[in-house]
């Protein structure tokens, strides 16, 4: 659902952006408005971050191969985080940049007619791609809030997309004011603050986006009420009578890598285990159908061990004892 959703809210957003790209540039033509070139080289690099996204879904949807073992479901988050660094340079510095030059050297808007009316075209058409991207989402966040959803989804082209089209409306509302300010005032200054003000808006939102991308680029867990869907499925309170410790690391989006310790009674035979481990793994895909590398490694449950509680030395990225002499 999250692949299917996020290619509908990605195609609508890149149709909406192309259109308002080639009005924003034929605007700036016509009236010279900083904040016409900014907001249509922010809706070109959209319209790019799109096609990163579409081309990041493609690669992800590639087999597993040897040299790759565990597949390209982690492509959709390498494009996602280039999402961020294009946003970043071409879109918030380069219109940081073009209004502090306009500023410097400001000039009376010509033709106040082709900006305003592109910008009410585009706040229209970003508001067709903003809804699709909303309808889409509530579709997979559930009760969850919007902050929490962009936190913790882990498909990230929905967020990608919501974020984007949320700075371009508010963005255009920002052009928009600096166009109107400086029409009334007569003062162009007012458009190239305007343009900052939708330089900086974009900067924020990229690093955002950067920040979320690279948690997932450094490998997230299942969520929580995913967690607790596993850990009952692999207990049968026979064979395996509980979980030592577990770990959950996405592989991408859709693929969930499951690898656990799990407690068997000392006298089971290694056929009885065996046939355990092959129906908790039948259990884990029913309970979680992402779920598509298991590993379940059984042991014999002791109290004693357990109360010393985990090792931080078995944990990946715990401390490493110094070797002697330093």
């Amino acid at each position: 659902m999250s692949a299917s959703g996020g290619t509908r809210a990605i195609v609508a957003a890149l149709g909406a952006n192309l259109a308002i790209a080639a009005s924003k540039f034929v605007a700036f033509a016509f009236s010279g408005s900083s904040s016409m070139l900014a907001e249509g080289v922010h809706s070109l690099a959209d319209s790019g971050n799109q096609f990163l996204l579409l081309i990041g879904g493609k690669k992800a949807q590639r087999e597993a191969t040897p040299e790759h073992p565990f597949g390209y479901g982690r492509e959709r988050y390498i494009y996602a985080f280039l999402v961020s660094i294009v946003l970043f340079s071409v879109g918030g510095m380069f219109a940081i940049y073009e209004g502090y030059e306009k500023i410097l050297h400001p000039h009376e808007i010509e033709r106040w007619y082709w900006p305003v009316g592109v910008l009410v075209f585009a706040i229209i058409a970003e508001g067709f791609s903003f809804r699709t991207a909303i309808k889409e989402s509530n579709e997979l966040r559930g009760k969850l809030s919007w902050s929490q959803f962009i936190r913790r989804a882990k498909a990230p082209e929905l967020p990608v997309v919501l974020l984007e089209d949320f700075g371009a409306l508010i963005g255009l509302v920002l052009a928009l004011g600096g166009v109107g300010l400086a029409l009334l005032t007569g003062d162009g200054v007012w458009d190239g603050i305007g343009t900052v003000c939708i330089g900086v808006l974009l900067v924020l939102i990229a690093l955002v986006l950067a920040a979320e991308t690279k948690s997932l680029l450094l490998g997230e867990a299942a969520g929580i009420d995913e967690v607790k869907k596993i850990e009952a499925a692999i207990v049968d309170g026979d064979t395996v009578t509980g979980v030592i410790h577990m770990r959950t690391l996405h592989l991408g989006p859709e693929e969930l890598l499951i690898a656990a310790k799990i407690a068997v009674q000392h006298d089971d035979t290694a056929a009885e285990i065996a046939t355990a481990i092959n129906a908790a793994e039948d259990r884990i895909r029913a309970a979680v159908p992402i779920a598509r590398v298991i590993y379940l490694e059984p042991d014999i449950y002791s109290e004693a061990e357990a109360a010393k509680g985990p090792d931080p030395k078995a944990t990946p990225g715990g401390p490493t004892p110094h070797p002697v002499g330093h």
